[in-house]
C-alpha cells in the first residue's frame, strides 16, 4: 500500500529554502544542500515546489484520461497553504465530475486576455466605426466626443465584461452633478447601445443599462420655447417696435421665417438658386431637407414652401440688397458663406421674448394657429412642416394631394399674421 504524504506545515512551507533540500520533516533530520529543484508534498497531488533561487511554486500532480496533468496554482506566499488546499479541492470536485481543470485554466486565462483587450473604451471605438456610416459627420464626432470627455476617463479602461451597473451611474451622477441632467441621459442611451454591441458581439455577457431606468433625475420634458396664438398679436407689435432698427436682411430673415415657419438652418442657409422671383416658386432641394440628409433610407422628396405673396415682396427687397451672392442671407464677415439665427435670436431678445420664444418656436406657433384658427386639418399642416410620418410620401403623393391646399393655407396663415395684430 503507498505511503500517504504527510501534510505540509505553514511553518515547512515558509522555511524551505532553494539549495538546501531537508532530508525529513524531523528537525532532528539535517537538510542537503541541492543545486535542483525540489518539492514538498502535501497530499491529493499538491506540492509546494522550491526553486534553487529560491522561489516557491504550488503545483498539483494529476491523471485526467489516462495521461498525467499539471496545475499551477501560484506562488508562496502570495498564495497562501489554505488557498492552495482550496485550489486543489476545486480541482479534484471538477476531475470528478468528468472535466479536466487544466482545459479549466486555459480557458479561463483565455477568457481573462479577451477581457483585458476588450475595454469598454475599444469596443465603444468599435461601435463607433460600426456606427458611422449611418451618422452624418456632424453626429459622429459629437458622439465620440462626449465619450471622450464623460465616460472614457472614467471607465475606458475597464474590461467592458466587467462593468456593472452602479459603475455606470457613478459616471452618469458625475455629469448630472455639473447640471447637465440631459446629457447625462443622452449618455445612458449611447452605453446602453454599446454595452447592446458588446453582448451581440460576444464582449460581455449582460447589458447593465436597463437596471438603470429611473435612476436618473427626472426632468421637465424640454420643448422649444414657442409663444401661443393668443400671444401673438403682442408678440408682431414688439417686433415691429424694434424692426426700423435692424438690417434689411435680417429683417426679412425674421418676417420669412414667421410666414413659413422652416427650420432655421432650411432658412439660413438657401441658395439664390433655389427662388424663382419669376414665377413665385421656392422648392428646398431635398438633400437640405432634415430627413434628407439621413445616410440611411433618407427621404428623397422635395419641400414646396409655397411663399405667400407678402413674402414674395420681401424676396424681392432682398433680392436688390444680396442678389449678387450664393446665399439669400450672406454671412457678414465670409459672404460666400451663409448667416447663422443670430439675427433672430438677438431681435428676439431685443424684443423681450428671450427664453420665451425660439427660431424653432415658429413652427410650434404656426401648428397652432393654423390649426385652431384656421381650422385646417392636422395632416395638411404636419406635411407642410415636413414632419417625418409613419407612411412614405412618395413625390407624386405629395404633389396629388397636399399641393394646392397647402399653398391656399400658406397665404391664409399670412394674411392672418397681417392682421392680427391690428
Amino acid at each position: 500500500m503507498p505511503k500517504l504524504a504527510k501534510p505540509l506545515t505553514d511553518i515547512q512551507a515558509r522555511t524551505a529554502k532553494g539549495g538546501m533540500k531537508p532530508k525529513g520533516f524531523s528537525e532532528r533530520l539535517k537538510d542537503e544542500p541541492t543545486d535542483k529543484p525540489y518539492t514538498l508534498p502535501d497530499g491529493g497531488g499538491l506540492h509546494l515546489l522550491v526553486n534553487p533561487d529560491g522561489g516557491k511554486y504550488w503545483r498539483m500532480q494529476f491523471r485526467f484520461g489516462g495521461k498525467s496533468r499539471l496545475l499551477a496554482f501560484g506562488k508562496y506566499p502570495g498564495v497562501s497553504l489554505s488557498a492552495a488546499r482550496d485550489l486543489r479541492q476545486q480541482a479534484q470536485t471538477r476531475i470528478k465530475a468528468g472535466i479536466d481543470p487544466a482545459q479549466v485554466r486555459r480557458i479561463e486565462k483565455n477568457q481573462r486576455a479577451t477581457n483585458s483587450a476588450n475595454t469598454f473604451e475599444a469596443v465603444a471605438r468599435e461601435w463607433h466605426a460600426n456606427k458611422i456610416e449611418s451618422w452624418q459627420e456632424r453626429t459622429a464626432k459629437n458622439v465620440l466626443h462626449r465619450l471622450e470627455k464623460d465616460v472614457f476617463p472614467s471607465i475606458g479602461r475597464h474590461p467592458i465584461a466587467d462593468i456593472k451597473a452602479p459603475t455606470v451611474l457613478d459616471v452618469l451622477r458625475q455629469i448630472e452633478n455639473r447640471g447637465a441632467s440631459d446629457m447625462a441621459k443622452r449618455q445612458l442611451q449611447v452605453c446602453g447601445q454599446i454595452f447592446n454591441y458588446a453582448v451581440i458581439s460576444g464582449k460581455a455577457d449582460i447589458n447593465p443599462i436597463p437596471n438603470l431606468r429611473g435612476a436618473l433625475k427626472s426632468t421637465a420634458r424640454g420643448h422649444h420655447a414657442a409663444i401661443t396664438p393668443d400671444e401673438l398679436p403682442e408678440f408682431i407689435r414688439a417686433f415691429e417696435e424694434i424692426e426700423g432698427r435692424m438690417f434689411v436682411p435680417t429683417s426679412v430673415m425674421f418676417r420669412i421665417m414667421m410666414m413659413t415657419f422652416v427650420r432655421t438652418s432650411e432658412l439660413t442657409e438657401t441658395p439664390w438658386s433655389e427662388i424663382d422671383l419669376e414665377n413665385e416658386s421656392w422648392v428646398i432641394d431635398w438633400h437640405r431637407m432634415k430627413m434628407g440628409k439621413k445616410k440611411l433610407n433618407p427621404r428623397k422628396v422635395n419641400h414646396h414652401v409655397f411663399l405667400p405673396r407678402q413674402g414674395w415682396t420681401l424676396l424681392r427687397k432682398l433680392h436688390a440688397k444680396t442678389g449678387n451672392n450664393k446665399y439669400l442671407f450672406p454671412n457678414q464677415r465670409n459672404p460666400e458663406q451663409h448667416a447663422t439665427n443670430f439675427g433672430i435670436l438677438a431681435a428676439l431678445k431685443r424684443m423681450g421674448y428671450s427664453g420665451k420664444m425660439t427660431g424653432h418656436g415658429f413652427r410650434s406657433l404656426a401648428m397652432g394657429v393654423i390649426k385652431e384658427r384656421l381650422e385646417y386639418r392636422h395632416e395638411v399642416v404636419d406635411r407642410q412642416l415636413s414632419h417625418a410620418s409613419g407612411d412614405v410620401y412618395g413625390e407624386a403623393y405629395d404633389r396629388a394631394l397636399f399641393l394646392e391646399e397647402r399653398k391656399v393655407m400658406m397665404q391664409q396663415y399670412a394674411d392672418y399674421l397681417e392682421n392680427v395684430a391690428k
